[in-house]
Parts: structure tokens; C-alpha cells; sequence
């Protein structure tokens, strides 16, 4: 299935008073790269996240952006830790007596050390934070795959036409290329009778010979069935489910090389032209398949 290398899509998913959004994007390129931008807070999930991309994406450059908000609700993301809180009273206490201090311990001395107020649970955050980042950008590639898909089958459309034309190209070449060997039989004949004086001379078994290497030489059979071929694995790699780019990169090669031959044979030049606007379709052909997976 061809699918173009080009798209945009979007994610956005919340859940325990946080929302993350994601948007994903896609150029063409010869292998997968995937470039992120996280907050900081989940800079150590880069690589899980690139592994949802791999699973999804096989080719092109992929852009990921993630925005996270998350809902204060006028709460300070802090607790109490009730028992260092009683340790250091006691111990300031126990200081106070000491060093034979008459002031009461307050809340303010406690407060000086960090370990009585702790932060919410930071696992349970990141945990939050990438279950809706993963979701969204599940949700985003969804998005983009289905405009990637899309546009794959407009450039199908276009390729499917272009091969066609070329099999009716090629038809016409080879009913062109069996009339000319005729004709080309009968004119080097008529230049050999032209160089020879005495035409009794001439060796006709030899003459017959190579008129028949030569008409062989001329010959484009073989190479219209390989071209025809190619044409034929191309239309059926763009059905097949993987990704099929490389593959018809290949081929649209072996079909060029086919076209070069059959225009090296023949000097006709109905042939020629045709040749000509094989190879033209041919390059179009290929700036084509540089967007498709």
C-alpha cells in the first residue's frame, strides 16, 4: 500500500489534573528519524517514546512536540512528614536544654530543614504524565497516518497512470521495433549490392548470416518482456501492506536501464521519441517515490 512520507496529526489527553498535548509531523527521508521535544520532567522517557514512533513509522523524518499542563487546583504539591517533623523538635529540644536556651522551639525552626515538607510522590506524577503523553501521541499518530495514507493514495492514482502509459509505450516500441527489421534487412542488402561491383562475389550464406546478427541485434523482444515485468512487480508492490518505496525505487532502475537498452538498438526514430518520454515519465516517476515510505 503506498502511503506518502508527508503528514501532520494531533493528540490531546487528560487525566488526574494533567492534560498533555502532542502534534507530530513527517517529511520525507531516506531512514526513520525522529526528533522530540520534552518537558524536563520527562526528558528520561525519549527513548520509550521513540519506540512508539519505530512501531508506527518505518521511514521519514518524524517531528514530535509535547506541551504538558497540569491543574494546581490552589494546592501546593507538598507533605507533611509528620515523623522528622517530631524528630528535629525533639532534638532541638533536647538542644535547647542543653545549651540552656529558656526559647520555646517554633514552627519556624522547624521549617528550616527541608525533609519536614516532601514533595508529592514523584512517581506517581511522572507515572500520570506519561500515561496521558503516550495516549496523545498514540492518538497523534493515528492522525498522522491517516493523512499519510491519504496522500499515498492520490500518489498511487498518479503512478498507476504512469505505468500504464508506459506498458501502451512499450507495446507501440516493440510492433515498431518488428517492422523496422524488415526494412533495415532489405537496406543493407542493397548497400552491400551498392559496394560491390560484381555482385556474383558475394558469399550469400555468408550475407545471410549477418544480416541475421544484425536483425537479432536490432531485435527488442527481450528487453520489452523484462520492461513489461518491472512494470508488472511495480503495480503489485504498491498493494503489498510494508513499506514499499525502496522496493519500487529499484525497479523504476531496472526499468530505466531497459528503456536505455531498447534505445541504444534501434536508430528508428518514432522508437527514439518514445524512449525519450519513457524516461521523462520515468523521472517523474522517481521524485515521486522520494515521498513515499
Amino acid at each position: 500500500m503506498i502511503v506518502s512520507m508527508t503528514g501532520y496529526g494531533r493528540g490531546e489527553v487528560s487525566h488526574d489534573g494533567v492534560t498533555a498535548s502532542v502534534e507530530v509531523r513527517s517529511v520525507n527521508s531516506r531512514h526513520l528519524e525522529t526528533v522530540v521535544r520534552l518537558p524536563r520532567s520527562l526528558a528520561h522517557r525519549e527513548n520509550d517514546l521513540k519506540e512508539i514512533v519505530r512501531s508506527s513509522i518505518a521511514r521519514g523524518k518524524v517531528s514530535v512536540s509535547v506541551t504538558l499542563h497540569k491543574e494546581t487546583n490552589e494546592t501546593i504539591p507538598l507533605v507533611v512528614n509528620t515523623s522528622a517533623a517530631k524528630s528535629y523538635y525533639k532534638l532541638l529540644n533536647q538542644l535547647r536544654k542543653a545549651v540552656k536556651i529558656r526559647e520555646e522551639v517554633k514552627l519556624q525552626h522547624l521549617l528550616q530543614f527541608s525533609e519536614v515538607l516532601e514533595p508529592v510522590d514523584g512517581e506517581a506524577m511522572d507515572e500520570t504524565e506519561w500515561v496521558c503523553v503516550s495516549s496523545s501521541l498514540k492518538a497523534a499518530l493515528e492522525g498522522l497516518n491517516a493523512m499519510r495514507a491519504a496522500e499515498g493514495r492520490e500518489l498511487g492514482k498518479d503512478l498507476t497512470n504512469r505505468i500504464r502509459w508506459m506498458g501502451e509505450a512499450v507495446d507501440e516500441i516493440e510492433r515498431l521495433a518488428a517492422e523496422k527489421v524488415p526494412e533495415e534487412r532489405t537496406k543493407l542488402q542493397e548497400r552491400v549490392v551498392q559496394l560491390v561491383s560484381d555482385p556474383s562475389v558475394i558469399d550469400k550464406g555468408r550475407l545471410e548470416l549477418e544480416i541475421a546478427l544484425l536483425a537479432d541485434k536490432l531485435d527488442v523482444t527481450e528487453e520489452c518482456v523484462r520492461f513489461r515485468s518491472h512494470l508488472k512487480f511495480f503495480l503489485e508492490s504498491m498493494g503489498l501492506a510494508e513499506s514499499s518505496g525502496r522496493k519500487l525505487n529499484f525497479l523504476v532502475q531496472e526499468i530505466n536501464r531497459e528503456a536505455n537498452t531498447i534505445g541504444s538498438k534501434s536508430s528508428d526514430a518514432d522508437i527514439a521519441h518514445r524512449v525519450v518520454r519513457i524516461k521523462e515519465e520515468l523521472e517523474k516517476i522517481r521524485e515521486q517515490l522520494q515521498n513515499i515510505e
